[in-house]
């Protein structure tokens, strides 16, 4: 491996431009390819998993009352309901595939995550009848974690009976700001009244962990409404607080129209800096209140909640992906599905999983993949990379630690934990790339 990495200038510039900013992965997805479906995704499908590594599932549902303007997402807005079942069929036979494959059939699944989308657009009948077929196809019981995520305006006491009752853990609801004016603006399909009614429902229902999104700096946003999304989110006490600094990727309305010059919308997104000083100003309200900070984004009521579906894959777990779009890693191969709706059914229809492009990564880079994703949590231990990897990873990027510490972005650095200051932590995602290889230091993210 090498020895050191480059020192590239450190944080990020003032205005929120276009482009990801958000660190899901490495190496960057722009360096994922199709020719690696055959040569390296469909083989690690045909070989047994490794020792001790856990499964997880995502399944993702691609409906939504509206499109966000800042969602990059694969969603749809226009599908009717014979179309929606459709897609569920082909979820189902999808799961099925992946059961039939030797590094995922006969295992069990510690954790699954109804991602989106928007998951709770399913009707009950319709969340009802595709989690019977894919726990006839492989069980859940033993899975430590469910998560399903939720548009407020598509809940009912109904609906959200069901989605506890078919093992749901963790419920997190997509509420984003609480000012009608600020989702207006921003394309959302719900408005806070039906926050608080889908509120008031969920907790009666005593699901395991509620959560709430919200996130910094939308179009419209100001001291005064984050202010009061702050304070509204605290009257309601969710177990667990997710917030998000909003980014421009290529692929959404506003993006769109700041590239060609439109000026549909008159009101600007906010510029990094208010945005982190949002958060901070959130977290430190939260902390005030007895929450803790678990990683740059989340915010626990109890500081021993762990999160399965991060902790496992910032850990390299394996996941299959279900659905259009979907990403996924087995065997250490990281993997997405087609991504047009036509091309997935149809690889489906013929018994193939609709894989799109994939990547295998070096040992290297599996190991700055994992350096930099529990980077997230605000603290690592280098022993972790010492006892899985043989890398030293204070030696590793020492010049590059050295220059955090220098900018107060790194509190501590010891055999014993790497640790971010409260700043670094408040743009981790723009610190992470610092730790890529020269390869992909640069180049598109996805």
């Amino acid at each position: 491996m090498s020895e050191t990495s480059p020192t590239p200038p450190v944080g990020i510039v003032d205005e929120t431009e276009v482009g990801s900013y958000f660190v899901a992965n490495y190496p960057p997805f722009s360096v994922w390819s199709e020719e690696a479906v055959e040569a390296e995704a469909r083989p690690a499908l045909h070989v047994p998993p490794g020792a001790g590594t856990k499964l997880g599932m995502y399944l993702h549902i691609p409906f939504c009352r509206k499109r966000c303007h800042f969602c990059y997402f694969r969603v749809y807005t226009d599908k009717n309901s014979d179309q929606v079942q459709q897609y569920l069929d082909l979820l189902a036979r999808e799961m099925e595939l992946f059961s039939r494959v030797e590094a995922i059939g006969g295992r069990d699944l510690d954790f699954i995550y109804f991602g989106g989308g928007t998951p709770s657009f399913l009707s009950s009948s319709q969340l009802e009848r595709l989690v019977e077929r894919l726990t006839r196809t492989m069980s859940w019981d033993k899975a430590r974690e469910i998560t399903f995520e939720c548009e407020p305006g598509t809940l009912t006491e109904t609906k959200l009976a069901t989605i506890r009752g078919l093992g749901v853990t963790r419920l997190s609801l997509g509420v984003e700001n609480f000012d009608d004016r600020i989702l207006d603006l921003n394309g959302r399909a719900h408005r806070s009244p039906e926050v608080f009614r889908a509120w008031e429902h969920a907790r009666a229902l005593d699901f395991s962990t509620i959560n709430i999104d919200l996130i910094a700096g939308m179009l419209g946003e100001t001291d005064a409404t984050w202010q009061n999304s702050v304070e509204q989110t605290l009257k309601l006490a969710p177990d667990s607080i997710t917030i998000y600094q909003m980014e421009l990727p290529f692929n959404t309305t506003i993006s769109s129209d700041i590239l060609k010059g439109e000026g549909r919308f008159e009101e600007p997104v906010a510029d990094w800096a208010t945005k982190r000083r949002w958060v901070r100003e959130a977290f430190d309200a939260f902390e005030a209140a007895g929450y803790t900070i678990r990683t740059a984004y989340t915010a626990v009521k109890d500081p021993a909640t762990r999160f399965v579906y991060t902790d496992q894959l910032w850990e390299g777990a394996d996941m299959a992906g279900l659905g259009v779009a979907s990403f996924g890693h087995v065997n250490g191969v990281h993997m997405q599905n087609l991504d047009r709706w036509e091309a997935y059914g149809q690889a489906i229809d013929e018994g193939r999983l609709p894989l799109n492009r994939a990547y295998r990564p070096t040992d290297e880079e599996r190991m700055i993949r994992e350096f930099v994703l529990q980077l997230k949590r605000g603290t690592l231990s280098p022993d972790y990379f010492l006892q899985r990897y043989g890398v030293d990873v204070r030696q590793r990027f020492a010049p590059y630690l050295a220059s955090l510490v220098d900018r107060d972005y790194v509190a501590s650095a010891t055999d014993e934990a790497i640790t971010l200051s409260r700043d670094g932590l408040l743009r981790v995602d723009s610190l992470l790339p610092g730790f890529f290889l020269p390869e992909h230091s640069g180049i598109r993210y996805t």
